[in-house]
């Protein structure tokens, strides 16, 4: 039986790996399988959500179902050795996790210092943000801002998550791209604006940035993004320092309407449109 142990954004992201591959290489649903495989009904299930850890035989017994070989074998175990880890690092390029733990948030908080929120950039920002870094090649900035254009659904569901994002005005300031790139860009988070609360200048940064999901049926995640890594903290200790940060920043943004008002400053609406909120709703 494979063992319960709390689930991970990553043992989510890897059982959820486990389930396409079954759904692309067999013709069985996750109950028919494990009576394949002669296991407890609900074990595949546990697997494919991330709520249990597969012994290794397990694993063999599960890939070999699927036609996967050995060194198919190897590699998904190398990865799933950490899966459970409170503390998971990852390449910056890796983004099936990240996608993931944001569409089944149910809330999301974020703190962004330096630029506009993932979430929220528009395409042309995300080009001129790639390009100023120079942290990418050339080739392969078109697919990453395709990326996270496409992560910007989870905004658009019918059962999106509840967002909080903390915007550093620093990060107002920052120009990537012409006027008229930064012009949407201001526009885009106006018409965002329920969801943002802006710190001040005159605020220090207390983080270089970092975000928080809550689920209704597992635990927290962290999350922090460099050029050199993502990180997953699962760990109650850091997820508890955490939301005394987002406590902090709850107390000294500027609240909803300031927060509106100081993004139509940067969008330059003139003051008729600055008056009427209604047309600015997404």
């Amino acid at each position: 039986m494979a063992s319960s142990t709390p689930s991970t954004a990553y043992s989510r992201d890897l059982g959820d790996e486990l389930r396409r591959l079954r759904e692309s290489t067999t013709n069985l649903n996750g109950h028919a399988l494990a009576i394949q495989l002669g296991w407890d009904p609900s074990k595949v299930s546990n697997i494919e959500h991330g709520k249990a850890r597969p012994s290794e035989v397990d694993l063999v017994q599960l890939l070999t179902m699927c036609g996967k070989d050995t060194d198919y074998f190897v590699d998904f175990k190398r990865r799933y050795r950490n899966a459970f880890e409170e503390y998971i690092v990852q390449v910056p390029g890796n983004l099936r996790t990240l996608v993931m733990a944001e569409s089944t948030a149910s809330t999301i908080t974020s703190y962004d210092v330096l630029t506009v929120p993932g979430l929220l950039q528009t395409p042309e920002y995300a080009d001129a943000l790639y390009r100023a870094g120079g942290f990418v090649t050339e080739e392969r900035i078109s697919e990453l801002v395709q990326a996270r254009t496409d992560r910007q659904a989870v905004l658009r569901k019918a059962n999106r998550p509840d967002c909080v994002f903390y915007i550093h005005e620093l990060a107002l300031q920052q120009r990537f791209g012409s006027d008229e790139v930064m012009k949407d860009q201001y526009l885009r988070l106006l018409s965002r604006f329920r969801m943002i609360r802006i710190v001040p200048l005159e605020v220090p940064a207390i983080s270089a940035g970092l975000a928080l999901w809550d689920y209704k049926k597992a635990m927290s995640v962290a999350h922090s993004d460099s050029d050199l890594a993502k990180v997953f903290v699962q760990d109650p200790g850091a997820i508890a320092r955490i939301r005394l940060t987002f406590n902090r920043l709850a107390e000294v943004s500027l609240d909803g309407e300031q927060s509106r008002r100081k993004l139509a400053e940067y969008a330059g609406q003139p003051r008729e449109e600055l008056d009427d909120p209604g047309s600015l709703l997404a």
